[in-house]
């Protein structure tokens, strides 16, 4: 997740170069994870540059379209879309809490957010060891409801801050449950972006796009992480898992590795850049995909994890 108006615009011309329409409804090598006959399809356009999709209990999809500072829903019943927030922080990575609200990565101040079911906001971290963030990118929530956070360096025309990096690094934190206290469980990461957890609260898996790497980590009781591991030598900007234990990276396109960290499906989007994905519909199938200025959508075999 990540960038600036300047890359924007640069992703932009990289569509059009690069990444021709056609290429919106190919589909490579899934090994059953697609519903039979399905294909992408465009949900909706007009955007500026879209992120953070996550859906709630209902199946309802919020994304983020960063550079106009909103927060966007996708109902799951109707298909119509309306604004949820439009003083969003400007909102990156998203995920839902237990009890219904939707904590966001609000980097207009180095923040992390949460909003109530009217869209009203609480801050939840201003800062780490008295310093702001660099700008917290992405999102999970662990079981115990500890969030885990990335914050790489991706300067923003919107800062009214120093630009320069704030921390000593870019690195990965932990929430802890009880919201009182943040602490760093990863100093050694080139640039952190994509993050997502198992539901048993065991796994961690942070892509670390500045390496074009992604990790899995042991998670432990109190938080922390040990036992890193190379997954996958390719980096994400966002990511999910589906029912099956397979992961779902972003970038150009989605490609989808199997718990071995084989390569199992690619999905080619029409646009330059795909910024992040989530499962979402009434029945959980239903694959949702930020890409720039367009929202896409694939209907799966495998349903996502609640």
């Amino acid at each position: 997740m990540k960038k600036s108006a300047g890359f924007y615009s640069f992703l932009a011309g990289l569509t059009t170069l690069f990444f021709p329409a056609l290429l919106s409804a190919q589909i490579m090598d899934s090994k059953s994870i697609v519903a039979p006959g399905a294909q992408v399809e465009k949900l909706g356009d007009g955007y500026k540059f879209t992120e953070g999709p996550v859906a709630d209990k209902d199946g309802n999809v919020f994304f983020t379209d960063q550079p106009n500072n909103k927060i966007h829903r996708w109902d799951a019943e109707t298909g119509e879309f309306s604004v949820f927030s439009d003083n969003a922080g400007r909102a990156n990575g998203m995920y839902f809490d237990k009890k219904g609200n939707l904590v966001a990565c609000s980097d207009e101040d180095n923040q992390v957010w949460s909003f109530d079911k009217n869209g009203k906001p609480t801050v939840l971290v201003t800062d780490y060891e008295g310093k702001l963030l660099n700008g917290p990118n992405d999102l999970w929530i662990d079981p115990k409801g500890g969030i885990y956070l990335t914050d790489p360096m991706y300067k923003r025309d919107y800062w009214k801050r120093d630009p320069k990096m704030q921390q000593d690094g870019q690195h990965v934190y932990y929430l802890l449950p009880n919201g009182k206290k943040l602490i760093r469980v990863d100093a050694n990461l080139k640039q952190p972006n994509g993050i997502i957890g198992t539901k048993d609260g065991k796994k961690l898996f942070i892509a670390d796009i500045g390496d074009n790497k992604t990790y899995v980590y042991d998670i432990q009781k109190d938080g922390t992480l040990t036992n890193r591991k190379l997954f996958v030598p390719k980096g994400s900007d966002g990511m999910i898992l589906d029912s099956e234990g397979n992961l779902y990276i972003t970038g150009k396109g989605v490609t989808v590795f199997d718990k071995t960290g084989e390569q199992i499906a690619h999905f080619a989007i029409s646009k330059g850049w795909t910024g992040n994905v989530c499962f979402g519909g009434k029945n959980n199938d239903l694959l949702f995909i930020t890409a720039e200025s367009a929202v896409y959508s694939l209907k799966m075999r495998v349903k996502g994890v609640k």
